[in-house]
């Protein structure tokens, strides 16, 4: 396996113009592999998003005639870098969607796909209200894809806040975990740097973290695209401008950090509270 990997994050804005937005994210492509990239991840929703109240403009579409997977796959054959599709919105039985990351490997072909898990449903203190749930289905699998660095994890924005799957990733063979994201800029000002850097230390991941920036209709998201090391170091991050940041992995930092912080090796199985331990404990403390 080789020791290094060098990964570029894509921060765009994108806008409901699938199009633009693939002719766009094709010029920063050559540029991050131009750079030298050899993995190259795109944000959540990075080929269209809209937000109009709490209706999502996400282009859906059956996954075999999805624009944007032919055009990325393409590109990918073209250029000779791995692309991961941080997520597109593929149209699923019963009338919803799914929010779906694939991973293409350099020649266009799809390695890995995962339906994200988690849904943001939340009303937020400033009365920003959301619900993916009303017109998305979730996904139930964790996938964790074989590639010539080691085990990739794929996760999706919200699932960020649920370290269990993290867990599982990387207990599953995963050294390196995807996040990608268009992560509301009110939650992401308190949140988006220490749940990312909480992930790679509770794990001893690498957390690749691409994240959209500006306004789509009533909705921004909050930039900073972030790069991070096992040790929960930031090696990258993007700030609020759309922009490409990037970073050479030592892989070898991987079984580093676990070897010092065991955590996934200290994992003890427990029981979980109970209605009935939480009623004794109330009536202990009487």
């Amino acid at each position: 396996m080789p020791s290094q990997l060098n990964v570029a994050c894509l921060q765009n804005c994108a806008g409901t113009d699938v199009q633009q937005n693939l002719h766009d994210l094709r010029g920063m492509i050559d540029t991050a592999r131009a750079d030298g990239a050899q993995l190259v991840c795109l944000p959540e929703y990075g080929t269209c998003l809209g937000v109009e109240g709490q209706e999502f403009i996400v282009g859906a579409t059956p996954e075999e005639s999805h624009p944007a997977l032919a055009f990325l796959a393409d590109v990918a054959k073209e250029t000779g870098v791995w692309i991961l599709i941080g997520s597109m919105a593929v149209n699923a039985p019963g009338g919803k969607i799914v929010n779906r990351s694939l991973l293409l490997n350099d020649q266009g072909d799809v390695v890995a796909r995962y339906d994200k898990i988690h849904l943001f449903d939340v009303d937020l203190a400033n009365g920003e209200t959301y619900r993916e749930s009303a017109t998305i289905q979730p996904g139930d699998q964790a996938v964790v894809a074989d590639t010539p660095w080691g085990g990739i994890g794929l996760t999706v924005c919200y699932d960020v806040r649920f370290p269990p799957l993290y867990r599982s990733l990387a207990v599953g063979g995963a050294g390196i975990i995807t996040v990608p994201a268009a992560f509301a800029r009110t939650t992401g000002e308190a949140h988006w740097h220490v749940l990312l850097r909480s992930r790679a230390i509770e794990t001893g991941c690498f957390i690749i973290a691409p994240c959209q920036t500006g306004l789509h209709g009533t909705s921004e998201s909050y930039g900073h695209s972030l790069i991070i090391d096992p040790w929960g170091n930031v090696l990258a991050d993007a700030g609020r401008d759309p922009g490409i940041v990037s970073a050479t992995l030592d892989l070898s930092l991987i079984e580093k950090c676990r070897g010092m912080v065991p955590a996934l090796q200290h994992y003890r199985p427990y029981r979980e509270v109970s209605e009935d331990l939480v009623k004794n404990a109330g009536q202990a403390a009487e």
